[in-house]
């Protein structure tokens, strides 16, 4: 029986299953999509240990808000499909209740931690994985706290792959999500130039000095050190929060937006999905040709 190279691929897409099981399950379901895909999964429950070991580098970023603290935690899976399906929705709904009841503050606790049933965050992990075929794991477990003179902003971009949220002394919450979005978008390095780290600025600097000599050959050592203190000051404008142009107004600064407000920024915690985690890419038709090959 000949398969479809589109709907083989989809199905892997779909399952996390191996080319070689996809292939076998669209032939025992005459090409049904949806009966190989409740096929496969009939066949999952074995293969749920072996899933765990390939990469999860798509998911959703999360928080739950406990009083003066927000329980930040990423839930990984291998592909936007699973990512966007009710399922893993409202398995990440039910994952963080369980791990806002257990009070973690560790990815390592949080493995630990126990459903009501007594089940672990760990074995709830696996017993998903059978369901869904993919790998789903748990990680970036952070917890952000304020005092209750403080203010939270939050914000949760709409493709639930970066989530920000920010502890302002004064303001408001509006402005802390005002601030949560700018943030989002803007991704500064450090809060002000008080915090820029002295290995980074010489880094820079070294940088900028081989730059400026290369392009400006023969010029007077003092016009050339203007000009390398002035690249150095508009790099630390771009890196240092507090002297971002404000996104939402570019014609203030994020420190004047803050200001006019009478806001200061405490600390702030970005947050993206699959951070750190290498993403392999594979050439689909090679994937396939050398499995059929081995078969």
């Amino acid at each position: 029986m000949n398969i479809d190279t589109k709907q083989l691929k989809e199905l892997r897409e779909r399952t996390g299953a191996g080319i070689m099981d996809c292939k076998k399950a669209l032939e025992a379901n005459n090409s049904d999509m949806d009966a190989a895909i409740k096929w496969l999964r009939e066949k999952g429950i074995a293969k749920a240990v072996k899933k765990a070991s390939r990469v999860s580098a798509e998911g959703v970023f999360s928080a739950l808000t406990n009083g003066n603290e927000v329980l930040l935690y990423e839930v990984n899976c291998e592909t936007d499909f699973v990512a966007s399906n009710d399922k893993f929705k409202n398995f990440v709904t039910e994952l963080g209740q369980v791990l806002l009841a257990n009070n973690v503050k560790t990815t390592e606790e949080a493995l630990e931690a126990k459903n009501s049933n007594g089940e672990t965050v760990k074995d709830m992990l696996l017993g998903f994985i059978a369901i869904i075929g993919e790998n789903i794991t748990l990680r970036n477990i952070k917890v952000v706290t304020k005092t209750d003179d403080q203010v939270f902003g939050l914000y949760k971009h709409f493709d639930n792959k970066k989530l920000v949220v920010v502890v302002l002394e004064g303001g408001n919450e509006e402005v802390g999500k005002k601030l949560a979005m700018h943030i989002c978008v803007s991704n500064p390095t450090y809060l002000n130039r008080e915090a820029v780290d002295q290995a980074y600025l010489d880094s820079e600097r070294e940088i900028i000095t081989k730059e400026a000599t290369q392009e400006n050959p023969g010029k007077p050592a003092n016009i050339l050190e203007k000009m390398i203190e002035g690249r150095l000051q508009k790099e630390l404008k771009a890196v240092c929060l507090v002297d971002q142009p404000f996104a939402i107004d570019p014609n203030q600064t994020v420190g004047q937006y803050l200001a006019s407000n009478k806001a200061t920024v405490v600390c702030y915690s970005r947050n993206e999905v699959g951070e750190g985690v290498q993403k392999k890419e594979n050439n689909f038709a090679e994937e396939v040709y050398s499995q059929i090959k081995q078969a």
